[in-house]
């Protein structure tokens, strides 16, 4: 292996280029607004006229609707890995590791991560009956994320602490359709205590799956049906 020298320099990042940071800014403001008016209410003039830009200079990032789209739908993914999966994924290996992750998903709503709730379940619901690119990356994106959900019940299987007789598979399906349930009865029934019972119910679901070396899991806090 070659030596250090004696003086090594030391590296600075370098600043983005300032088209790919107007770029970003763009993107994440779309991500914003699509979680309120869905994919299809994303048009270069609707994000235009919302950041008070130019249609030719939003047409310079973007050539059309379709790539607007898939950009947003690509910034959502990262907002979702960096402040959602990554941070959960911290968490030591096991049921603490799956429960930090539930726990996470279902509370990024309130967290406003996206200023409309969960940018990909309202997506998903906004494409099923679609077909092109834009549903398929959807697809992929949700195939990705049952995947993450199973792959932490598996650990959980691995690390002891559920028991290796569960599916896998079909537990992790069962969170997934809770999940859904509760951003559903959040957003569109305005219930504020959707969370709270939903995590109740999931708890329950892993306690009875639960091995008796599995670290326990902390009750969920309940929250009054009057508190916004």
């Amino acid at each position: 292996m070659p030596l250090p020298s004696r003086s090594p320099r030391k590296l600075i990042p370098r600043r983005q280029p300032r088209g790919l940071r107007t770029r970003k800014a763009i993107l994440l403001r779309a991500a914003h607004l699509a979680s309120v008016e869905g994919l299809e209410g994303l048009t270069v003039g609707r994000l235009a006229e919302d950041l008070h830009m130019s249609k030719s200079g939003l047409f310079a990032h973007f050539g059309s609707k379709q790539d607007l789209q898939l950009a947003t739908v690509e910034t959502a993914r990262q907002m979702f890995i960096d402040q959602i999966t990554r941070p959960a994924l911290s968490a030591p290996h096991g049921m603490p590791r799956l429960w930090n992750l539930i726990q996470s998903w279902l509370g990024h709503v309130e967290r406003k991560i996206f200023t409309g709730g969960c940018f990909f379940t309202a997506a998903s619901f906004e494409f099923d009956g679609r077909t092109g690119p834009v549903h398929d990356r959807i697809v992929e994106i949700m195939h990705e994320w049952m995947a993450t959900l199973q792959r932490a019940v598996a650990e959980a299987q691995k690390a002891g602490h559920i028991d290796p007789r569960a599916n896998a598979s079909m537990l992790a399906y069962e969170l997934q359709s809770l999940g859904l349930g509760a951003h559903w009865s959040r957003q569109l029934l305005d219930d504020p205590t959707a969370y709270t019972r939903t995590l109740s119910v999931i708890r329950e679901r892993l306690l009875n799956v639960a091995t008796p070396t599995c670290p326990a899991l902390a009750p969920v806090a309940t929250r009054s049906a009057t508190h916004k």
